[in-house]
């Protein structure tokens, strides 16, 4: 067997895995167990995990303590260690890998590591169920991509230790991004004060394998947050007039508040996405809590989305003589990628085999809490980008089908180890 065909089983047995184990956010046990022991292997100079690698005080949307245990036990299950295990429990997980190379600047990669509430799929002509490495955990799936993210990001450290490159590489492998919570604890860990460069990635978004977007622009900026009604409890036949109806409230506030008036500066969303609450048919309610979120084109029109959505349901709750109190859950500013950067990004992929079709910079669209770390990076004086690793997928993401072309694997491999070598050269 040649080494490049090695490198690249390596690669497809080390994805598989991750997506045959997917954790929900905060819950990432077996996989942080997975990464240390890769990580260890490959060997690098400082090692850093859970609380060391991100700023607990800044920690949001973290499960209850019996759903922590839940994952805690399938880790133990499946032979995590005990003691990292232990270390990391109550949802402290995450990781900053450190690789010491001589002089030079300090250069990041972040990737992502948590899964979706998705069930897969068992259809016999979707790859994973066929060639069993099918997700084992129900109603949990790696459904975008982040199997291959942290695939991509060990594979990347692994090859910067064989290569030219000179500096000092870091490595953030970061938990909750599906729920937009942990970018911002990440970002706050102090482990991004000495970084000049930081590169994010992402695999498909609608590119095919071997198209790659060096630099990824106008994300939206998101804010994610729970909303509790609270009314008061009556018989619906017999004193209906007693109570204080949350549900009222709540229906009162959804009509409402996609009837905010949108903003001449910029795109702005509002989606009220879950709701639940109430008991039985015959009762007034006095609970009910959403789940929502407001996104803007800038941070600044995020901000005045939620502004007016708050205010929308604040009023609403007062018209039925409910109150309402929130949480916010997750958050994602605007942040959009450095062209200097970039473009090192762009001519590194010009020599990747694979790579057909690279392009400069391309509109996001969506939302990722990368940008949080991006915003600390550049605050600072550094440059950050976000680069797009295109891969063929047979359905969207955050789909119950979605899977990737494994190729695309070893493009995004060297792209981004020879994108980091080249950054280190030439200091853009």
């Amino acid at each position: 067997m040649n080494a490049q065909k090695r490198v690249r089983d390596r690669l497809i047995d080390l994805r598989r895995d991750f997506h045959q184990h997917p954790e929900p956010a905060w819950c990432e046990y077996y996989t942080m167990d997975r990464i240390v022991n890769e990580v260890t292997n490959i060997g690098v100079d400082e090692l850093y995990i859970g609380r060391e690698a991100l700023a607990p005080s800044e920690q949001m949307s973290v499960p209850s303590e019996d759903v922590h245990e839940q994952w805690l036990e399938h880790a133990r299950e499946l032979g995590a260690d005990s003691d990292l295990l232990a270390e990391m429990s109550g949802g402290y997980t995450g990781a900053v890998a450190t690789l010491k190379e001589g002089n030079g600047p300090t250069i990041a990669l972040r990737v992502d590591i948590d899964g979706l509430y998705i069930n897969e799929s068992t259809e016999r002509d979707h790859l994973p169920a066929a060639e069993g490495f099918r997700s084992e955990n129900e109603q949990t799936m790696h459904a975008c991509g982040h199997d291959a993210h942290m695939t991509i990001g060990l594979g990347v450290l692994e090859a910067l230790k064989e290569s030219e490159f000179e500096g000092t590489f870091k490595l953030f492998f970061q938990p909750a991004e599906e729920r937009g919570s942990g970018g911002k604890p990440m970002a706050a860990s102090g482990h991004l004060e000495d970084v000049d460069y930081l590169l994010a990635l992402h695999v498909g978004l609608g590119h095919p394998t071997g198209e790659i977007v060096a630099g990824m622009v106008k994300p939206l900026a998101n804010i994610k947050f729970t909303a509790k009604f609270s009314g008061e409890n009556a018989h619906a036949g017999v004193a209906p007039e007693s109570g204080n109806n949350a549900i009222q409230a709540l229906g009162t506030a959804i009509q409402n508040s996609y009837a905010i008036p949108r903003h001449g500066e910029g795109a702005t969303r509002v989606n009220i996405g879950r709701v639940e609450g109430g008991t039985a048919s015959n009762i007034i309610s006095d609970n009910v809590r959403i789940e929502a979120e407001a996104r803007g084109e800038t941070t600044e029109l995020m901000e005045y989305t939620f502004k007016r959505l708050k205010q929308v349901l604040r009023e609403s709750a007062t018209m039925h003589d409910c109150d309402v109190d929130f949480e916010v859950t997750g958050h994602s500013p605007r942040a959009d990628s450095n062209e200097d950067l970039s473009a090192v990004v762009y001519e590194a992929s010009k020599g990747v085999d694979g790579v057909t079709d690279p392009i400069m910079q391309a509109d996001f669209g969506g939302s990722e809490d990368a940008t949080c770390l991006m915003n600390v990076v550049e605050d600072n004086g550094g440059k950050a980008a976000y680069s797009i690793i295109g891969t063929d997928h047979p359905a969207g993401h955050h789909n119950s089908r979605f899977d990737i072309d494994e190729g695309s694997l070893r493009i995004g491999v060297e792209t981004m180890c020879d994108a980091i070598v080249q950054v280190s050269r030439e200091k853009p």
